[in-house]
């Protein structure tokens, strides 16, 4: 019989299943984050976890916010266990679950409450997972949408925001206005350089508003910037029956990922911050190295295979990397084209940290699948291909394989995959995309002449006469060939 999660079952759970070992009850809340996620709760929440157990930072607990409607949802589940979360590590060698109590509580999804959370002294750091799509980034200059409807509107409406910048924004001013230190902002997102993002976001809103209440958050406001690593999957039935049977629980939303995590951080928090390092947090001069392995070895690997893989069937990422032909096109493709594009960085060996991403694809213990890979193209190609292709057409370096791996998505993005079978939505963009899929079957361009994710990559020759090329054989020849081509040169 499962014991339902709470702060009082704690005591009843057997002694293989961790629990917090810290007084919740004397913990005090330091950040606030927003976007409680799986994620999140598989990666800070995990390293605040181990740090309080050591007995250590016990007033940087975490607070939850949150912006979207399905936030409530999320915030209501958690509320009835405590803010408790079962996190399951997926080790082939043997599945273990921590039930992690490293928040301590969740405000109301609601722009007022969370913005006085936010004011609150107690609070020295704002941090968020709101996915690669959430910072306004304009794919065309690469720079801050003004233009979006969400900023228009909180430009206009200062002093009611709905985006969480605006909701920064306001929090920082009353901070201000009340003599207060203003909080770090920490982006906890796979973007390149999150922090400089998130500053440009929160700095070009209050601009369009007041200008030299923005000149004084770009002098007084900390935004490091962080390269976060978890392969975390959606929790589903399979996640939450399986806490259910194999470790007693019966948890609404728990966590499973992978037994490796990586948090590189660059040490800029002028009121303070959890001593994380004494948990395996590495704190740096410079991330932008480290984001930019990650982002185009690791989350570009995940796009290489996503979009193959769901044209030929599969579902699973480790029955994906059991294919052959995947696991070299994907192999072939971080040497080839994606490595070739990093910078040296001292102490680091790219081919053992591409040897030990493939080892983390592999691993069947975590279920990762296919189309959550496969989810919102639209906004993680320009974070994590793009910037690669760019850099590789910067220097005259072969592109084909890039290239096969757009047309590879615009192929996907048709919706059919190669046994006729009809592939679900999977971006909110989907309407758009298919239609120029469907174009860009007789007219290649087409689907790059999207600018809102390409920018002025269709100007450019080379990549549009390579992607032509891999997109006419994907059609004509079929996946498995037209990787078969590549793989060998």
């Amino acid at each position: 019989m499962a014991i339902e999660l709470n702060t009082s079952a704690l005591a009843q759970l057997p002694d293989t299943i961790g629990t917090p070992s810290y007084n919740r009850a004397a913990l005090t809340a330091g950040i606030l984050h927003v976007g409680i996620g799986n994620f999140h709760r598989a990666h800070m929440a995990v390293y605040l976890d181990r740090l309080f157990a050591l007995g250590e930072s016990h007033d940087w607990a975490l607070c939850g916010a949150g912006v979207r409607a399905g936030d409530a949802t999320m915030r209501e589940r958690l509320a009835k266990q405590d803010w408790l979360t079962t996190v399951v590590e997926l080790d082939p060698s043997g599945l273990t679950a921590q039930v992690v109590g490293s928040m301590i509580d969740f405000v109301e999804v609601d722009p007022a409450i969370t913005i006085a959370k936010m004011a609150d002294p107690a609070i020295k750091i704002v941090s968020t997972t709101i996915t690669e799509g959430g910072y306004y980034v304009d794919a065309l200059t690469d720079g801050f949408d003004i233009k979006h409807p969400d900023i228009v509107a909180d430009a206009a409406n200062p002093d009611a925001p709905k985006t969480v910048f605006g909701m920064v924004i306001k929090a920082l001013r009353i901070r201000r206005d009340a003599g207060l230190a203003p909080f770090t902002f920490m982006s906890c997102d796979n973007l390149p350089e999150n922090g400089h993002v998130a500053k440009r976001t929160v700095i070009g809103l209050a601009r369009l508003s007041d200008p030299d209440f923005a000149d004084w958050i770009s002098a007084n406001v900390a935004f490091p910037n962080s390269m976060v690593d978890c392969i975390t999957p959606a929790t589903s039935d399979r996640e939450r029956a399986m806490v259910a049977d194999k470790f007693g629980i019966t948890d609404a939303v728990p966590v499973a990922c992978e037994p490796f995590r990586q948090w590189v951080l660059e040490d800029n928090f002028p009121q303070g911050r959890p001593a994380l390092e004494k948990v395996g947090a590495e704190f740096v001069e410079d991330v932008a190295k480290y984001e930019l392995m990650k982002l185009r070895i690791l989350n570009g690997g995940h796009a290489a295979i996503a979009y193959p893989s769901a044209l030929i069937g599969h579902h699973f990422v480790h029955d994906a990397m059991a294919d052959p032909l995947i696991s070299e096109w994907l192999d072939t493709l971080e040497q080839r084209e994606i490595i070739p594009t990093l910078a040296p960085i001292e102490g680091v060996d790219y081919q053992a940290y591409r040897e030990k991403i493939i080892e983390r694809f592999s691993n069947p213990e975590v279920g990762d699948t296919i189309p959550r890979l496969c989810l919102d193209g639209s906004n993680r190609q320009p974070k994590f291909i793009l910037p690669t292709l760019r850099d590789a057409l910067a220097t005259g370096a072969d592109v084909s394989g890039l290239a096969l791996e757009v047309a590879l998505w615009c192929r996907y993005c048709a919706r059919v995959d190669e046994a006729g079978n009809e592939i679900a939505p999977n971006d909110d963009n989907h309407v758009v995309l298919k239609s120029l899929a469907d174009e860009a079957k007789g007219r290649p361009v087409a689907f790059l002449e999207n600018t809102a994710v390409f920018g002025d990559l269709a100007q450019n020759e080379v990549f549009v006469a390579a992607f032509g090329q891999a997109l006419n054989s994907l059609y004509d020849n079929g996946v498995k060939a037209t990787l078969t081509a590549y793989v060998k040169g």
